[in-house]
């Protein structure tokens, strides 16, 4: 009888340490146990022990060799990236401290003021903004045909969901009537208008609408004059595309608009600069008032469609996940992101030494930015 309580007890004694494990913290691919809470805690660095970056299209080729550099090069993980597009990282990002939310995001614009405040809401108090260069958005087609010669005007035209009355009517916007080119301006060709774009999510489509669709509108006075009266009206009208099939949301993967565009001579395609440079043996670059999308146009500003490129960090995980200041060291060294560093036979195009030298300056010390200054 003795020798079966014995037996028993222990049996409850089992039962009972599964039942706990059972119960514990969720354990992560890896096989260690995740804080309970979602704070960057002290087991965070157990339970994650590579840097998660989501974020812009058009950054993700430029911190993938980053990533691949800082993997080869160090005993720190590759980093894992995600491309989400730039509003789609944010919103990620801003979700909360803790090893189930982002370290960094890539962005094609800078972050927006009520983005950075959804981060405080959220807990994400201290976040470092890191400008990393300049790109240009361009708008390309097939080396099978011509290039496209196209004022903003031009663009906007096309591509806007309601435009300016043809017919000369001050003040009165109708459906976009227009189908091809040759409708827009009767010096560009009688082909269907089709170009294959980002979606709403992307910071190439936010800086695309502003830079074109927005500059194309102006030449109109009357909606010039509209911007400076109602700006909100203004955007509404320049920001809008078309949902006609003239103008395509293809995704995030700028790679497969450019598989489109040189399987479709007729079609345009809208990315960043860095993905035309890549791929010159396919497509090329529309002029755009009169200049050529190439890396020297978008360094000195000539070229109309040019934009920085950024990317932000949670001040709270570093020094927690493992790696993040060993990686923004990597990034903002003179041999990556220098006029001679490795991400310009990527494509991207060097900030100035002093803006190197601030933003370097800002990776080393984590300076934060304030909502504020937005």
């Amino acid at each position: 009888m003795k020798k079966t309580v014995t037996l028993a007890a222990l049996f409850l004694l089992l039962a009972g340490s599964l039942s706990v494990i059972g119960c514990g913290p969720k354990a992560d691919q890896a096989g260690q146990s995740a804080p309970e809470t979602g704070q960057a805690g002290e087991g965070a660095q157990s339970a994650r022990d590579y840097i998660s970056i989501v974020g812009s299209s058009t950054v993700y080729p430029f911190a993938t060799v980053v990533a691949e550099q800082f993997g080869k090069t160090t005993e720190f993980k590759t980093p894992k990236i995600e491309s989400t597009g730039s509003g789609g990282g944010f919103k990620l990002f801003s979700a909360g401290v803790g090893i189930e939310h982002p370290d960094i995001t890539n962005a094609s614009r800078r972050i927006k003021k009520s983005e950075c405040e959804k981060c405080a809401e959220n807990g994400v108090a201290e976040v470092v903004e890191i400008k990393i260069g300049y790109d240009g958005i361009v708008m390309a087609n097939s080396k099978k045909t011509e290039p496209f010669k196209l004022s903003r005007k031009d663009i906007f035209l096309a591509l806007a969901k309601e435009v300016p009355d043809p017919n000369g009517a001050e003040g009165k916007l109708v459906p976009n009537p227009y189908k091809t080119w040759k409708d827009v301006n009767p010096a560009l060709p009688a082909t269907r208008i089709e170009v294959l774009g980002p979606p709403p999510t992307s910071g190439t489509r936010d800086a695309f609408v502003e830079l074109a669709m927005e500059a194309g509108a102006k030449k109109f006075a009357w909606l010039k004059a509209l911007r400076k009266e109602d700006k909100k009206a203004f955007k509404e009208i320049s920001h809008t595309l078309r949902e006609d099939g003239a103008f395509i949301e293809a995704g995030e993967n700028d790679n497969l608009i450019v598989q489109k565009l040189d399987a479709n001579a007729d079609a345009l395609g809208i990315f960043g600069f860095s993905f035309l440079d890549q791929n010159t043996d396919k497509i090329q670059g529309a002029f755009v008032d009169d200049v050529q999308p190439a890396f020297g146009a978008i360094a000195d500003g000539s070229y109309p469609l040019s934009r920085p490129l950024f990317f932000y960090v949670k001040k709270a995980h570093v020094g927690t996940i493992p790696g993040i200041a060993e990686y923004l060291a990597e990034f903002t060294a003179e041999k990556t992101w220098g006029d001679e560093g490795y991400l310009t036979e990527k494509g991207l195009i060097p900030m100035p030494k002093q803006e190197r030298e601030q933003y370097a300056k800002a990776a080393q010390e984590l300076i934060s930015i304030s909502c504020g200054e937005l």
